[in-house]
């Protein structure tokens, strides 16, 4: 029983050690984006999740890595919740400029946008 043991400890301190080297080396910082989605789903102020991404951009910037996909897209949906149209479709062009192949979706969500915008159901 006690070499299995440290057989299975063995390997999980080998496991820890590559998923923190491949944590240090990603191209991307997430910077608590997972947790602001989260909130999103959970109905939390939109107001105070646009400063904690908007914090964590910074944060990202200054650690010279990039943003991961869809954080810009994520802080562009709370802007347009929160009536902020002109912030809404910058954070989409950037998503977009990012990471072209999210621009379909990008597309679509600028499409529902305008028609709501506009009174259409």
């Amino acid at each position: 029983m006690a070499p299995l043991r440290l057989a299975a400890l063995l390997l999980l301190s080998a496991g820890l050690s590559l998923g923190g080297c491949a944590a240090r080396h990603s191209l991307y910082r997430w910077e608590g984006y997972q947790p602001q989605v989260y909130k999103y789903f959970q109905g939390e102020s939109k107001q105070a999740q646009i400063e904690a991404l908007e914090a964590g951009l910074e944060k990202i910037k200054a650690s010279g890595k990039s943003a991961p996909p869809g954080y810009h897209a994520q802080l562009g949906l709370l802007y347009g919740e929160t009536g902020n149209g002109d912030q809404m479709v910058a954070e989409f062009q950037t998503e977009k400029e990012l990471f072209p192949e999210s621009a379909p979706y990008i597309d679509f969500l600028l499409k529902k946008k305008s028609k709501a915008a506009a009174g259409d159901p």
